[in-house]
């Protein structure tokens, strides 16, 4: 591989180098790098960048030697960080599997995200509907163009808050660095720029989007828990009725006195709560698959690999 001559040649032979990896280690990588060259570029003005890059390779290292740093240290981030639930072990039973999801400290952290969204959903919504609204308005105006800037650097940073949230209740791994703006650029250069990066408009769309998602996801979690909580609640109702703690119960009767369900409530109590069990771990794993598979969504649209 030929030494670089330019920061830009430097990342691009770093992201040769990284061709494979994860797309949020790439974006972190790249944002390092760049931050560093660009700030020791600076700090020789007397000297070309190729010079510069020539003195600092022995400090920084060469593109292949920073990818490889980086594979390493992921390899450690990610052991550091896994989770320590016990998890079946494997050729673990179906049954073990299936009530094993109680033991994995992931489903309740989404389950926990998945009732923030509708929060979180419509204040992301608001913020993009009005910052673009306030944006064309001020167009005309000199205040425009600062307001967009501002705008603009708001949401990428929301998205890289969203993500680190993201990847604190699922494990995905999620950019830890935003992109990099480049070297310094006149106004409309930035504006332009802007407009041409994807993940301007891939931002925007997931931060839109989170709305009508948190609406689905805080329905399915608020009906899934109601519904497990009622049907786990059967026994102690059916206590509550024998200590006469509820005077107007709520009977399935076939007749006037009621003789079907005194007969039977005793049976319908335990059927009902192991249902009840059963809809709560189904609800538990659907949680699980759902928020994860929302962690790659997001991925794809806040973590886009630079061109």
């Amino acid at each position: 591989m030929n030494a670089p001559r330019s920061i830009e040649d430097y990342l691009k032979q770093l992201r040769a180098a990284l061709q494979g990896e994860d797309p949020a280690l790439v974006q972190d990588a790249l944002y390092d790098a760049e931050e560093y060259l660009r700030a020791e570029v600076a700090a020789n003005p007397g000297k070309s960048e190729a010079d510069v890059l020539e003195l600092i390779a022995s400090t920084y290292g060469a593109p292949d030697e920073v990818a490889a740093a980086y594979r390493e240290t992921e390899v450690k981030v990610k052991a550091a960080l896994r989770s320590p639930a016990v998890r079946p072990r494997p050729g673990a039973s179906l049954r073990a599997r299936f009530f094993g999801i109680y033991l994995d400290p992931r489903a309740y952290t989404s389950l926990f995200y998945m009732l923030l969204t509708l929060v979180t959903g419509v204040v992301y919504f608001t913020f993009v509907v009005t910052g673009l609204s306030l944006s064309a308005g001020l167009a005309v105006l000199i205040i425009g163009v600062p307001f967009f800037l501002a705008f603009i650097g708001i949401a990428r940073a929301i998205a890289l808050g969203e993500g680190r949230l993201l990847e604190a209740v699922t494990g995905e791994r999620m950019p830890r660095r935003p992109v990099h703006p480049g070297p310094p650029a006149r106004w409309w250069d930035r504006i332009l720029g802007m407009l041409k990066d994807v993940r301007t408009w891939t931002t925007l769309a997931y931060l839109a989007l989170m709305l009508p998602l948190g609406i689905v996801y805080f329905t399915i979690a608020v009906v899934g828990i109601a519904v497990g909580i009622s049907f786990l609640g059967a026994p102690l109702y059916l206590l509550a009725e024998w200590f006469g703690w509820v005077h107007e119960p709520y009977h399935l009767t076939l007749g006037a006195d009621g003789a079907f369900w005194a007969a039977h409530q005793g049976v319908a109590a335990v059927l009902l709560f192991i249902l009840g069990i059963l809809l709560t771990t189904l609800l538990l794993h659907l949680v699980r698959f759902t928020i994860r598979g929302h962690a790659r969504l997001a991925k794809s649209l806040l973590a886009v690999p630079t061109a």
